[in-house]
């Protein structure tokens, strides 16, 4: 066999639902809008799909194209070689309640103009180098809206791009920020990350797109060891507008050397924590357990579950 495993397109008011896709040649299910920005394939819903082996490389568990009003729901997706999902210019979409282990690239990616992009209580377990790449690089053939059309001078690759409640174990950095306009992280744990908590970097350089901008770190929980610890949590890349970047509410702790808890961010942060053992315990599945004492009982993934019941 050879190919996706699902290769739907120019599709519209469908549910996926209840499949298992293993070991593919290229990605696991492909939905698309048949190349045609016009006709994108919408209201789309995702539920319940396992996807697991496809190819190193460019090859993805889920992979959107051009899909606008959609949802991925209580999927699971492991050892992908690109992205567990990857969004070419989709938009008005939720990714939720889903599981991400053992992967390659990153596991959620939305480029190509996307917006309105919601991953909201996902569980993410050594899933690759990034964990959720808000922005990316992309052809400029590939944009949805195409690059013609966007303002001359406010070209992105993502905007309005949410990431809340989730819970982040292992990889290289869990929030990538890269080309994008505007987006908010928020109410998520982050645990022993390899390099980095925070990635902010402009990949694509064409003509008209914004630098990195207007990125939002908020009330999450980021649990590290400062012997993988690098650059004090943050990577930077040039071509960056890190000084638009806000970060507030957020509780460092650094399990090796307390006194050492303190991120080098690129801006005041707004009551900050840092140094605080914030009690919490980490099974081998990657369920985070926090203390009824805990200080830290008003941030990470545990806060937003608590608030969004």
């Amino acid at each position: 066999m050879g190919g996706s495993g699902f290769q739907i397109s120019g599709a519209s008011h469908l549910v996926v639902r209840d499949l298992q896709i293993v070991d593919t040649r290229a990605n696991g299910l492909n939905i698309d809008d048949t190349g045609n920005p016009a006709t994108p394939s919408r209201q789309i819903i995702i539920e319940r799909v396992a996807v697991r082996g496809t190819p190193k490389g460019n090859y993805d568990g889920i992979k959107l194209s051009g899909v606008q009003q959609f949802r991925v729901v209580a999927c699971r997706v492991e050892r992908w070689g690109g992205s567990a999902v990857d969004m070419v210019g989709c938009h008005d979409g939720v990714i939720e309640t889903c599981t991400f282990r053992d992967g390659g690239d990153s596991a959620v990616q939305a480029k190509g103009g996307s917006s309105q992009i919601t991953v909201r209580a996902c569980r993410f377990v050594e899933y690759g180098a990034r964990g959720v790449n808000i922005g990316g690089s992309t052809g400029l053939e590939f944009f949805r809206p195409p690059v013609k059309t966007m303002p001359p001078n406010g070209r992105y690759e993502a905007r309005a791009i949410r990431v809340e409640g989730n819970t982040f174990i292992g990889g290289g950095a869990p929030i990538a920020f890269v080309g994008v306009d505007g987006a908010t992280v928020r109410f998520n744990t982050i645990y022993n990350p390899d390099r980095w908590a925070i990635r902010i970097l402009q990949e694509t350089r064409a003509e008209g797109f914004v630098p990195c901008r207007n990125g939002a770190f908020e009330d999450n929980l980021v649990v590290f060891r400062i012997d993988r610890w690098v650059s004090g949590g943050v990577n930077i890349g040039d071509g960056t507008a890190a000084h638009t970047f806000r970060f507030a509410r957020n509780f460092w702790y650094c399990i090796d050397d307390p006194a050492h808890s303190t991120p080098r961010l690129p801006t005041p942060e707004v009551r900050g924590v840092y140094g605080v053992d914030p009690r919490i315990t980490v099974d081998e599945s990657g369920v985070v357990t926090v203390a009824p004492t805990s200080p830290a009982q008003g941030v990470g993934a545990h806060a937003y579950r608590r608030t969004a019941r």
